[in-house]
């Protein structure tokens, strides 16, 4: 089995980020966990090129960011070119409970998934078993 290259955490919380790297690692799915404060600082990262990290296969995002949040990195995300955006899978990663954002989510083509934080070894192993089985376990 193969593992992902690099997985991409937009969360403002450090904790949390600090969280969903342990749970990634401790499962072995990825090369690199990258994490960033805000949608902007993804975007960035993204256009990036003389970075060392390739561009991420699965992007975990949160909807409630200062400075831009998830729903303005998803619209910014969508005009990026392909090389750029990478062919990642977009999951929503959230503490909102709010049924409008659920919906919202579900119609835009960019976002693959929506699940409720904190991620654990279970919603980590639906995503991988439902976008990458390949990823499932293989550390």
């Amino acid at each position: 089995m193969t593992k992902l290259e690099t997985v991409l955490l937009v969360d403002d919380c450090e904790a949390t980020n600090y969280i969903h790297r342990i749970v990634i690692e401790g499962y072995g799915c990825a090369q690199s966990v990258v994490a960033c404060a805000n949608g902007q600082q993804a975007l960035e990262f993204l256009c990036d090129g003389s970075r060392a990290y390739p561009q991420p296969e699965l992007i975990l995002l949160d909807i409630n960011m200062p400075v831009m949040n998830g729903w303005e990195f998803l619209e910014a995300y969508q005009a990026l070119p392909a090389e750029q955006q990478g062919g990642a899978v977009v999951v929503m990663l959230t503490t909102s409970g709010n049924p409008d954002d659920y919906q919202r989510a579900e119609q835009l083509p960019a976002v693959a998934g929506y699940t409720s934080k904190p991620l654990d070894a279970g919603k980590l192993e639906a995503i991988l078993a439902q976008h990458y089985p390949f990823a499932v376990r293989c550390g």
